[in-house]
C-alpha cells in the first residue's frame, strides 16, 4: 500500500438518534488465556468513559460488550456510557458525532475508519490530539503493520489506533444448499455468473442476497469488482485520480453488477446486510458479497463455519485483501482524558483485540494475538491477510474523501434503477474530478 495521504474530504451531515448507558459484565477468562498474556494491574479510575459507535447490530454489539467487559476489569470504577447510533453503515453516527464536535462537545473517544475519514475532517480541523505518545509507549511498531500505521498517520503523528480489520472482499454461502446443488464455490467472475444461473435453473430463485438499503452494499461490489478487473495497482490509481472511471476496468466491474442483479432479490433497497444474512440463513438465497461483519452475525445466529456457511474472496480478488478497519482517537477538551487514554490503550492491547474480534468476525490488527481464540474462516483470514496484497476500501472511509463515498453511493443508486453503465462511469469521473483530483 502507498505510504501517501489519500484524498482529503469533509463530512456531510445527516440525521440519526444516538442510544443510551450499556451495563457490562466480566466472562472474558476463556479468551485470555486463548490470547497468552495476562491483563496489567487494575487501575484507580473513577468518572465516566464515554463511548461513541455504531456498532448495534449483530455481532457488532457483543463484541463492542466484550471490548467494555475487559475495560471494566482494569478500571471496575468508571462508567461506561454507549452512546451507539443505528442505521446507515455509520452515517447516521457520522451526522450526530459532527453536531457534538462542531458544538464543542466531544465523546471521550469515537469509532472511525482508519484512514481519511478521520484526518482529512477532524485532525485537519485540529479537534484530535495525537496519540503518538500512547502508540510509542505501547510498542505497537513491533506489532501493527506498517501500511496500517501509515493509514493512521499524518503529518509525522498517529491519530488513532486500529483495533481490529475488516475484510471487505468477501462472498459467504450457504455451504448446505450449495452442495446439493453441486455447485463449487465460484473463485473468478464468469464462475460467479454461471454459478447464479445454476442455481436459478434449479429452483432458487433469488441465488444472490443483496441489502443495498443506502447503497454503500453495492458501492462495496463495485470496488471488489474494480480490483478484480483491474489488479491492485490500478485500484489506488483510480482511488487517487491517477486513472479514469471511464476506463475498461470500471465499465466491466458494473457490468458485472448488472449482470448479477438479475439474480438478486428485487427488495433490495428496502433491507440492509443483515437482513440478506437471513435470506442465504433461511435458503431463500445461497450467495452475498459482503464484509466479514456477516461472520459475526452468523455466529450470534448460531451458524457454524465451513459446516452452515463457507467463504472465498470476492470473485476475482484472490491474493488481495480489502481492509476496512476500525479505530478510536482522542477529540480536544474531552471530560474524561485519563479514562479515554486508557481507552485506547485497551483498545491496542493484546487482550482487548483477542476480546473483541471473535465475536465482531474480524481479525485483530495486531499480529501477535494467538489465532487459537478464532473460528477456522478467522483463522485462514489472519494467515492471508499476512502474505496478500494490502488495499484500503473506499466504501468505508481509508481510500477516498468521504464526499466522494456518498456521491458514489448516490450514482450507485441510479445505476440500480437504470443499469446504464457508460452513463454511471462518465458520472463516476465527474465525481473524482470534483472530490478526487481537487482534494
Amino acid at each position: 500500500m502507498s505510504n501517501n495521504l489519500w484524498s482529503r474530504r469533509e463530512f456531510v451531515k445527516r440525521a440519526g438518534t444516538t442510544a443510551g448507558t450499556v451495563a457490562v459484565g466480566f466472562g472474558l477468562a476463556d479468551l485470555l488465556a486463548a490470547c497468552g498474556s495476562t491483563s496489567a494491574p487494575a487501575a484507580t479510575g473513577t468518572g465516566n468513559l464515554e463511548i461513541f459507535s455504531w456498532w448495534t447490530g449483530p455481532g457488532e454489539k457483543e463484541g463492542l460488550a466484550q471490548l467494555f467487559n475487559f475495560y471494566k476489569q482494569k478500571y471496575p470504577n468508571v462508567t461506561i456510557v454507549n452512546q451507539a447510533v443505528a442505521g446507515g453503515a455509520g452515517s447516521n453516527a457520522k451526522a450526530v458525532l459532527a453536531t457534538r464536535m462542531q458544538g464543542g462537545q466531544p465523546p471521550d473517544s469515537f469509532q472511525v475508519h482508519a484512514g481519511q475519514e478521520l484526518i482529512s475532517t477532524w485532525v485537519k480541523a485540529s479537534k484530535m490530539e495525537p496519540i503518538t505518545s500512547i502508540w510509542n509507549a505501547a510498542g505497537w511498531d513491533s506489532v501493527v503493520p506498517k501500511d496500517l500505521k501509515d493509514i493512521v498517520s499524518s503529518n509525522g503523528d498517529i491519530w488513532s489506533v486500529p483495533v481490529n480489520v475488516h475484510r471487505g472482499n468477501a462472498l459467504w454461502y450457504n455451504k448446505k444448499l450449495l452442495d446439493s446443488k453441486s455447485v463449487n464455490p465460484p473463485t473468478t467472475p464468469d464462475e460467479f455468473t454461471s454459478a447464479l444461473s445454476t442455481l436459478k435453473s434449479k429452483g432458487i430463485a433469488t441465488p444472490l442476497a443483496l441489502g443495498s438499503k443506502g447503497n454503500w452494499q453495492v458501492q462495496m461490489l463495485l470496488e471488489n469488482n474494480i480490483l478484480a478487473a483491474g489488479g491492485a495497482d490500478f485500484y489506488k490509481k483510480i482511488m487517487s485520480a491517477q486513472a479514469s472511471f471511464t476506463d475498461p476496468p470500471v465499465k466491466q466491474a458494473l457490468t458485472w453488477i448488472k449482470t448479477w442483479l438479475k439474480y438478486a432479490n428485487t427488495d433490495n433497497s428496502a433491507i440492509d446486510w443483515d437482513e440478506a444474512d437471513n435470506r442465504i440463513i433461511s435458503g431463500k438465497a445461497v450467495f452475498q458479497v459482503m464484509g466479514d461483519w456477516a461472520k459475526g452475525d452468523f455466529t450470534t445466529k448460531k451458524w457454524v463455519p465451513n459446516v452452515d456457511y463457507g467463504v472465498v474472496p470476492s470473485p476475482g480478488t484472490t491474493g488481495k485483501y480489502m481492509i476496512v478497519c476500525d479505530t478510536f482517537g482522542i477529540p480536544k477538551g474531552v471530560k474524561d482524558h485519563s479514562n479515554a487514554v486508557a481507552w485506547v490503550q485497551v483498545c491496542g492491547s493484546q487482550e482487548g483485540q483477542a476480546a473483541f474480534n471473535p465475536l465482531k468476525g474480524s481479525i485483530p490488527a495486531r499480529t501477535d494475538v494467538s489465532p487459537s481464540g478464532f473460528d477456522v474462516i478467522s483463522q485462514q483470514f489472519m494467515a492471508e491477510f499476512k502474505t496478500d496484497t494490502l488495499v484500503p476500501s473506499s466504501a468505508h472511509g481509508s481510500a477516498t474523501p468521504q464526499n466522494f463515498a456518498n456521491g458514489v453511493n448516490d450514482e450507485l443508486g441510479q445505476f440500480l434503477i437504470k443499469l446504464d453503465v457508460n452513463a454511471t462511469a462518465s458520472k463516476l469521473q465527474s465525481l473524482s474530478d470534483e472530490f478526487l483530483k481537487t482534494s
